[in-house]
């Protein structure tokens, strides 16, 4: 993740989930909170053990990981974000967690907004004029 950090502190996660605000789906529930004067984004994302083992928890955050990875382009500077994975998603394949988070982002209204629909890799190529 080039523009983001880990949020791992409890006193973090603690101020997101009390004042920040939540958008949720079947599959994951997102907080966000503004920092003001950040530019960066910090994530933290959360497994319960209702879930599953630790495997299968470690597996799911790896997926979460790797689809706000390949999107983080898209989302606004200066939040604070915590991805919590619901018991439903113990089944759900990558597809399934990037386009649950994408459509939590834009519940938010915390991506960008001028991205067309596509498969949202829009921004990784460049436009050169000749």
């Amino acid at each position: 993740m080039k523009y983001s950090d880990s949020l791992k502190k409890t006193r973090d996660f603690s101020v997101v989930y009390q004042r920040g605000r939540s958008v949720a789906n079947r599959t994951l529930v997102l907080y966000v909170l503004r920092r003001k004067g950040a530019d960066t984004n910090r994530v933290g994302i959360s497994v319960s053990r209702k879930v599953g083992n630790s495997v299968v928890r470690h597996h799911l955050t790896r997926l979460v990981r790797e689809s706000y990875r390949l999107h983080e382009l898209e989302f606004d500077r200066g939040l604070d974000l915590i991805i919590l994975v619901r018991p439903g998603a113990k089944e759900s394949d990558f597809f399934t967690i990037e386009r649950a988070l994408l459509s939590l982002g834009k519940r938010a209204e915390i991506t960008d907004h001028n991205t067309e629909k596509g498969d949202g890799h829009e921004k990784d190529h460049a436009v050169v004029d000749s």
